[in-house]
């Protein structure tokens, strides 16, 4: 069974060929969603991102790093993906761009429920991936959970997760990610598109002092089978 409570979770970020990505979008949707839960990971949200009409981001998770391994390769080494990866290939020009997470404090991962994929997915999600100097310090987290949540919440934010940089070393090396660098991601989901990308600039003005560099920010929408929407 996938987790719902997803102590591993992947940010993956495809570059695809131009005008590929509802190919992918319907292979992903049809065929890589229960196949991947059937190994015990959970597909918990895919993405179109609304600035770059060549860019697919979803998130994965797992239970733990032990069976992060076992499920890429039971997915990877199985039927679904030997029977469409020439296809799914074909969209991509670069799927190396993910990010190893983990939740920031205890319960401060979204749910995984899949049972959210029977209605049509809406509303938006916002994803800011905030560079840190260093490995995110207890002083940071705790202040990012009494201070900066409620700013998220005020915007509207109906739902929100909370990601620092997993450091264990990767386990499935065939799938490569970043490595040499630290993270804080914010997930927030809303009913509709906030103008202005307001509450990443007052989350990046109260974060200042632990940044390295100006945040990403990714204005996405959900895929029609995507387990976070609104």
């Amino acid at each position: 069974m996938p987790p719902k409570h997803p102590q591993i979770v992947e940010l993956r970020q495809y570059t695809l060929h131009p005008n590929k990505r509802d190919a992918l979008v319907d292979l992903f949707d049809r065929e890589f969603v229960e196949s991947q839960e059937a190994e015990g990971m959970s597909v918990m949200g895919q993405f179109r991102d609304l600035d770059d009409p060549d860019r697919f981001v979803w998130l994965r998770g797992f239970a733990d790093m032990a069976s992060r391994a076992r499920g890429l390769q039971g997915f990877y080494g199985g039927p679904v993906w030997a029977a469409h990866r020439d296809a799914a290939n074909a969209t991509m020009i670069d799927s190396d761009d993910v990010l190893l997470l983990r939740p920031a404090w205890h319960g401060a991962g979204l749910v995984h429920d899949p049972a959210r994929r029977a209605g049509l997915a809406g509303g938006m999600v916002d994803i800011a991936v905030f560079s840190l100097s260093d490995a995110a310090s207890p002083a940071l987290l705790d202040f990012c959970h009494e201070r900066v949540t409620s700013v998220l919440q005020s915007e509207g934010a109906l739902a929100q997760g909370w990601y620092v940089t997993e450091s264990s070393p990767n386990n499935f090396p065939s799938l490569p990610v970043r490595e040499g660098e630290n993270v804080l991601v914010v997930v927030a989901v809303f009913k509709e598109l906030l103008e202005g990308g307001r509450w990443q600039r007052d989350v990046a003005q109260a974060l200042s002092q632990w940044l390295n560099k100006p945040h990403h920010s990714m204005k996405l929408t959900p895929t029609t089978r995507s387990a976070i929407h609104a």
